[in-house]
């Protein structure tokens, strides 16, 4: 069953609107330096174990208009100062027409994207040929994180990732050099909290489960995972 992760072609859907779940204008906890997150409700990969399971539905969330989000994003992100953004989920490229659109709009920006995705990049490369969708997400992601996650590979070593099977690839120049220093060296994971002044507390970025469970044992229960490296979105 692992094997086959990833491997299903997703369907094409129209990039008009977006489904998405949450957006941050900016932090320091998904990916190289201060970005935006934009993350995606919907996927069709369902790796076991997900970080992010109640993300799978192609139901909830929020529906709007592709071309407004992605003015009203980048607006954000450049009042923010950021680098670039990164696309989480969910799975990007189960809408990748529209993820398209919203990286293209903070190229023209002068942002960077990073994209993460259940599929592996030689398959998106293939489906490329006749997929003009996944071809224009393709090219307007400067950093990818591919592959499905697998939980009895945890990848302790690399920021980001979350099993060793995973891939992390610079598509142009942008973060080549970046890429090259993790590979060699390896790198340390990020976690944001957030405290709202109603007392609503968001988590996301990386840690294991013993560095969580130390961190948030007063704040009240969570969803435990099975996983030895947890990813909180």
């Amino acid at each position: 069953m692992t094997l086959l992760l990833g491997t299903v072609e997703p369907i094409a859907r129209p990039g008009t609107d977006l489904r998405w779940s949450r957006f941050l204008a900016a932090t320091t906890a998904e990916g190289p330096g201060l970005r935006s997150a934009l993350w995606v409700q919907g996927c069709s990969v369902h790796c076991p174990g997900c970080f992010n399971p109640q993300l799978w539905a192609e139901i909830g969330g929020t529906v709007e208009n592709t071309a407004q989000l992605a003015e009203r994003f980048a607006a954000d992100a450049v009042s923010a100062g950021v680098e670039g953004i990164t696309l989480l989920g969910g799975e990007p490229f189960d809408q990748a027409a529209a993820l398209a659109s919203i990286a293209e709009a903070f190229r023209t920006a002068g942002l960077t994207v990073m994209t993460f995705s259940g599929y592996p990049l030689d398959l998106l490369t293939g489906w490329s040929a006749t997929r003009p969708d996944i071809a224009r997400l393709l090219d307007a992601t400067d950093l990818l994180i591919d592959g499905p996650y697998l939980r009895d590979r945890p990848d302790a070593g690399r920021p980001w990732l979350g099993s060793t099977n995973q891939g992390i690839r610079a598509l142009t120049p942008a973060y080549a050099a970046e890429v090259a220093r993790i590979e060699l060296e390896g790198g340390l994971d990020r976690l944001e909290i957030r405290i709202h002044p109603d007392g609503r507390i968001d988590v996301n970025g990386w840690a294991d489960d013993a560095a969580l469970e130390e961190l948030l044992h007063d704040l009240g229960p969570r969803q435990d995972r099975p996983a030895t490296k947890a990813r909180l979105a």
